[in-house]
C-alpha cells in the first residue's frame, strides 16, 4: 500500500509536460503516451522481423558473420560465470550493473539467435538473482539506471521463454529496485533529471527501456517515466550542438551517446516515435567527434576525465547513428574498426552493411564547437605515421573538467609525442569539488601543472575561466586556430593568446603563445611526454621514442633555454612513472612576452623542419 500511495504522489505531479525541444514546445500527456505501444515481445532494440532480416543476410555478409561469432563467443563466457553478488566498490555498485548488462545482451542474442535454451535459462538465473537483491544503489543512480536497462532488455527479449512465475518475480524486482526509485528522483526533479551531460542520458535511458519492457501489463510506470524523461533528455542532447562535440570528452562522448541510442532507440522501436528529440542540432552530427579526435595512433584527444591512454574502440552507438541519420560514413568508419577488433552484440542489433555508394573525402581539419571547443589538424588519414594535433579551449567548470584550457596532444611517426595523463581516482578525497580552492585542483592530473598549459606566478588557471577560439583557418598546406586564454591569467596579464599551427606542407608544429603581462611573474611553458629528452645548447632539445625522434627548437625568446623536470607523483595519486616535462621558464616576465617552440618530427625521407618565420599571432 504505501508504493501504491507513494507512486499516486509522482502521477498527480507527473502528469502532463511541455517539453522545449529546439525552441518549440513538445506535448507529451501521460494518458496517450501509450496509444502507438507495441504489445507484442521483443519490442525494444531488435524485433523479430528485424532478426529475420539479419538472418537472411548472414550468409552473403563475411562481416555479420564474424559480429555473430564474437557475440555468441561472449555469451558462451557468459554461460560460465559464477551469478553476480551484490558488490561496492567505493559508493558505485556499477561494475555490477554492467557485468549483468553485458550478460544479458550476450545471452539475449545467442539465445534469439541459435534458439538453444541454455542461454535463456543462464540469462533468466542473472536477472532473478539481481533482482533479488535488496536495492540496485539507487544513491549512485547510475548503477540503478543500467541494471533496470539490464533487465528491462532481458524480461522483453526472453518473455516468450520465461513462465509466468518467473516473468513475475523478474517484474517485481524492476519496478521496486529500479522503476520506483527513478519516479521519485523526477518527482524531486533535482540531480540527473536536470544535468546537462552523461547521467542525464543513462539514467533516462535505462528507465526508458525497463518501463518500456513492462508496459502492457503496469503502464502506469511507463505512462509518468516517457513524459518526464523526454522533459528531461533535451538538457544533455543540446550539449552535442552545434555540431556533435561532448564537453566531457571522448570517453564520455561514448557513455552518453550509448545511452542517448538506448533511449532513443527503445521510444522509436516500442512506439513508434521520437517526440522530436532526433530534431535537436548536433545530434546528428555526433558520430564525427569520435572519428576527429582520434589520432593515427589511435589514442583520442584525452581532455577532461578520459582514462589514461584511451584509444578508440568498437562502438556500436555509430550504427544507431549512421541508421538514424543516414550518414553511411559513420558505419563505414566502424566496419573498419570491427575488422580488427571484437563486436558486441549491439553491433548486431544495429548492424550496417558497407554503403553501395562512394563515400566523400574526409576533412584533414576540423573544428567543433559547444561548452568545449576543439580543434584538430591532421596531414593524412589512413597512413598510421602521419601528424596530427588537436587543441582545446571552452570553459574549466565543464562536467569532468580539468584546469586545461589551451592544451595540445600531437602524434607522428605512429607516436604520441604530447600527452595528457587522463583522469586520476575517481575515490579520492574531494575528486568532485571543484569550486575555486576546492580539493580537486590539488590532485596534479587535474590541475594545470601537469598539462600543457602556460602557467604564470606558479599558480593553476581560474577555475572559472572560459576560453574561446578566435580563428580557424584550414588550406591544403597548412592550418591553425588561435585562443584568447586571458580568462584563465587574469591575475598576472592583461592579453594571453595561443596560436597553434600545422606548417611547411603539414610536416611540422608550431605552438606560439603571446603574453601582455601587467603583473610582473614566472613564466613556465610546458609540455607533457613520455619521450627520452636530451638537450642540446639549450635551445634544441631531441626527444626520442620507440625508435622515433622529434625535435623541438626554442624560436622565441632569445635567451630562454628549455630544461626537465619529472611528472612522477606519490601515492594514492597516479604515479606518473617515466613522464617528464619540457619547459621553458622565464624567472621575472613582464610586459609583452612571445614564446615559440616549433615541434618537428625527423621524418624518414625528409628529415626535420629546422627553422619557420615567425610572425605576431595578429598577422596570422
Amino acid at each position: 500500500m504505501a508504493n501504491r500511495c507513494k507512486f499516486a504522489a509522482a502521477v498527480t505531479i507527473l502528469s502532463c509536460w511541455f517539453v522545449p525541444v529546439q525552441g518549440r514546445q513538445v506535448t507529451v500527456d501521460s494518458s496517450a503516451v501509450l496509444e502507438t505501444l507495441d504489445k507484442n515481445h521483443p519490442r525494444l532494440m531488435l524485433k523479430d522481423d528485424g532478426l529475420e532480416n539479419l538472418k537472411a543476410r548472414h550468409g552473403q555478409d563475411e562481416l555479420l558473420q564474424k559480429c555473430l561469432w564474437d557475440v555468441l563467443a561472449e555469451a558462451d563466457d557468459c554461460y560460465e560465470k559464477p551469478m553476480l553478488t551484490y558488490r561496492k566498490i567505493g559508493p558505485r555498485l556499477l561494475s555490477v550493473s554492467r557485468e549483468c548488462l553485458r550478460r544479458i545482451y550476450a545471452l539475449g542474442m545467442a539465445y534469439r539467435w541459435t534458439g538453444e535454451d541454455k542461454y535463456a535459462q543462464k540469462a533468466a538465473e542473472n536477472m532473478l538473482t539481481v533482482c533479488a537483491f535488496n536495492d540496485w544503489n539507487p544513491s549512485h543512480f547510475l548503477d540503478t539506471a543500467e541494471m533496470s536497462h539490464a533487465v528491462g532488455l532481458g524480461y522483453d527479449w526472453l518473455y516468450s521463454y520465461l513462465d509466468a512465475g518467473t516473468r513475475e518475480a523478474i517484474k517485481a524486482g524492476l519496478i521496486k529496485n529500479g522503476l520506483e526509485p527513478g519516479l521519485q528522483v523526477y518527482e524531486r526533479d533535482r540531480g540527473w533529471v536536470r544535468s546537462d551531460y552523461n547521467w542525464n542520458q543513462v539514467c533516462n535511458g535505462g528507465l526508458i527501456v525497463g518501463a518500456l519492457a513492462i508496459a502492457e501489463s503496469d503502464p502506469q510506470y511507463a505512462e509518468q517515466i516517457i513524459p518526464a524523461a523526454v522533459r528531461s533528455l533535451p538538457r544533455a542532447l543540446q550539449s552535442y550542438g552545434p555540431d556533435g562535440a561532448w564537453g566531457e570528452g571522448p570517453g564520455y562522448w561514448s557513455y552518453a551517446t550509448r545511452y542517448t541510442a538506448y533511449g532513443l532507440a527503445a521510444l522509436q522501436d516500442a512506439l513508434g516515435k521520437d517526440f522530436g528529440l532526433l530534431q535537436i542540432d548536433g545530434l546528428a552530427e555526433a558520430g564525427n567527434f569520435p572519428i576527429y579526435t582520434a589520432g593515427p595512433t589511435g589514442y583520442y584527444l584525452n581532455l577532461a576525465d578520459v582514462g589514461e591512454r584511451s584509444s578508440r574502440r568498437p562502438m556500436p552507438c555509430m550504427f544507431w547513428l549512421a541508421r538514424t541519420f543516414d550518414n553511411p560514413f559513420y558505419a563505414h568508419d566502424e566496419r573498419a574498426m570491427l575488422a580488427e577488433r571484437r563486436a558486441s552484440p549491439q553491433h548486431v542489433v544495429w548492424y550496417m552493411p558497407e554503403p553501395g555508394e562512394m563515400l566523400p573525402a574526409r576533412d584533414l581539419d576540423r573544428y567543433f564547437g559547444g561548452p568545449v571547443e576543439v580543434a584538430v589538424f591532421r596531414s593524412a588519414w589512413d597512413d598510421p605515421e602521419t601528424l596530427w594535433i588537436g587543441v582545446k579551449a571552452g570553459y574549466n567548470q565543464v562536467n569532468h573538467g580539468h584546469l586545461d584550457l589551451g592544451n595540445f596532444e600531437m602524434d607522428a611517426l605512429g607516436v604520441r609525442w604530447v600527452r595528457d595523463l587522463g583522469s586520476d581516482n575517481y575515490n579520492l578525497p574531494g575528486y568532485w569539488d571543484k569550486k575555486r580552492g576546492g580539493q580537486r585542483w590539488n590532485y596534479y592530473r587535474l590541475n594545470s601543472q601537469s598539462h600543457s598549459v602556460p602557467l604564470l606566478g606558479g599558480e593553476d588557471q581560474d577555475p572559472m575561466a572560459e576560453a574561446h577560439f578566435v580563428k580557424f583557418e584550414s588550406t591544403e598546406s597548412s592550418a591553425f586556430v588561435l585562443i584568447d586564454l586571458t580568462s584563465a591569467y587574469e591575475k598576472f596579464a592583461k592579453k594571453v593568446t595561443r596560436g597553434v599551427a600545422m606548417l611547411e606542407g603539414r610536416n611540422a608544429v608550431l605552438i606560439q603563445d603571446e603574453f601582455e603581462i601587467d603583473n610582473p611573474c614566472e613564466l613556465i611553458w610546458a609540455m607533457t611526454t613520455d619521450a627520452d629528452i636530451t638537450i642540446g645548447r639549450g635551445r634544441t632539445a631531441r626527444l626520442t621514442l620507440k625508435g622515433k625522434e622529434l625535435i623541438a627548437r626554442l624560436l622565441s625568446p632569445e635567451r630562454a633555454l628549455f630544461s626537465v623536470e619529472s611528472a612522477e607523483r606519490e601515492p594514492p595519486e597516479k604515479t606518473n612513472k617515466g613522464v617528464r616535462r619540457l619547459l621553458v621558464r622565464r624567472r621575472n616576465a613582464r610586459n609583452s612576452v612571445r614564446v615559440a617552440i616549433l615541434l618537428s618530427p625527423v621524418w624518414k625521407d625528409s628529415g626535420d623542419v629546422s627553422s619557420v618565420r615567425l610572425q605576431p599571432l595578429a598577422q596570422w
